[in-house]
């Protein structure tokens, strides 16, 4: 049952790591307008039908929603916090550089996402004892997990300062600075754990009678939603500084343009359907039920740096490079057992 559990959220994850590929084939639009409109789907259009899956007959999503207002309320605002963390994730890699970058704000994501969701339930009044399931299984499970994603950083940063030193001069200097590379990952990171602390948040927010696997879709909706929220608000400051609202008249684009945003927007959004239904395979297995945030975040790095493999973005890279690469991959994969071996 296990295995089955984390088989879900495997697929989830590789749909995720693969939501970049439409996106690519969109035609015509600025940035700002496709992902808005990609975030229609990926934020609002599906995670409602998912969470529809979980309204037992006679019931509805507004009313479960109202029955704890204190609950939705906290959901959607740790779900704003989340959509400005994505919005602040560019600034780490800035100053660190993409590889290393991206990974210290995942991995710092998915340690804090695990630790503060149960400590910030407790605190805030909407769960009891909830910090007793950070056993130190979880703990090493996260410290673990973490080696392996510093150590793909490493790895990114090994590949881009050999690519750098290929180029010819003329080549826009990176502005590295570590220190407040640092401090903006660390920001970045806790900004979007706070996806796991809103759905921490929404955690008693389902129907009695309702499928185990669809218990968290509504909660997904609620943090989604506040992720909406911060982003089409960025994305429509956007379009009026840069004058792109000219995007949305070009007519004969919408077919073709709406059927790949909605294409990336359930690719992105199935870790979170993966995550749930998943979960529902873990309960036998506090120490991994604890643990399935970071378990997300690990094979979305996994994937993700599969992708690259794909890609041939590793190509040429010397022997070193990529030992080192394959080594953090095999410690995030061992990671996502730990916690079941010593729990």
């Amino acid at each position: 049952m296990i295995l089955i559990g984390l088989l879900i959220i495997a697929i989830g994850a590789f749909c995720q790591a693969s939501s970049y590929v439409p996106i690519n084939k969109i035609k015509d639009w600025s940035w700002e307008s496709y992902w808005i409109v990609q975030g229609v789907f990926a934020w609002l259009v599906f995670p409602l039908l998912g969470a529809l899956l979980a309204v037992t007959d006679g019931n509805s999503l507004m009313s479960l929603y109202t029955a704890d207002p204190k609950a939705t309320l906290l959901t959607i605002f740790f779900g704003m916090l989340w959509g400005v963390g994505g919005l602040t994730f560019g600034l780490s890699m800035r100053y660190l550089g993409v590889a290393l970058g991206q990974s210290l704000a995942l991995g710092i994501c998915s340690a804090l996402g695990v630790i503060l969701t149960p400590l910030a339930t407790d605190l805030l009044g909407l769960s009891t004892g909830a910090m007793g399931t950070i056993t130190g299984a979880v703990i090493a499970g996260v410290v673990v997990m973490f080696i392996g994603v510093l150590i793909i950083g490493i790895a990114g940063s090994m590949r881009a300062k050999a690519s750098a030193s290929e180029k010819k001069d003329g080549a826009e200097p990176q502005r590295f600075n570590f220190g407040k590379g640092i401090l903006v990952a660390l920001i970045s990171g806790f900004m979007s754990a706070c996806f796991a602390i809103g759905l921490g948040c929404g955690d008693k927010m389902f129907f009695e009678g309702t499928n185990e696997m669809f218990k968290q879709l509504p909660a997904v909706l609620l943090v989604t939603f506040g992720g909406f929220i911060v982003n089409a608000v960025y994305c429509f400051s956007q379009n009026t500084k840069n004058k792109t609202w000219g995007d949305y008249k070009k007519g004969k684009l919408w077919g073709h343009n709406l059927l790949f945003c909605a294409l990336a927007g359930i690719l992105w959004y199935s870790q979170f359907f993966g995550l749930s239904l998943g979960k529902a395979f873990l309960t036998g297995s506090p120490a991994l039920l604890a643990f399935a945030w970071a378990i997300l975040m690990s094979l979305d790095i996994l994937f993700s740096n599969f992708w690259g493999i794909v890609l041939k973005e590793w190509k040429g890279c010397k022997p070193k490079i990529i030992w080192t690469l394959a080594g953090g991959l095999a410690i995030l994969i061992f990671s996502i057992f730990l916690p079941q071996l010593i729990g």
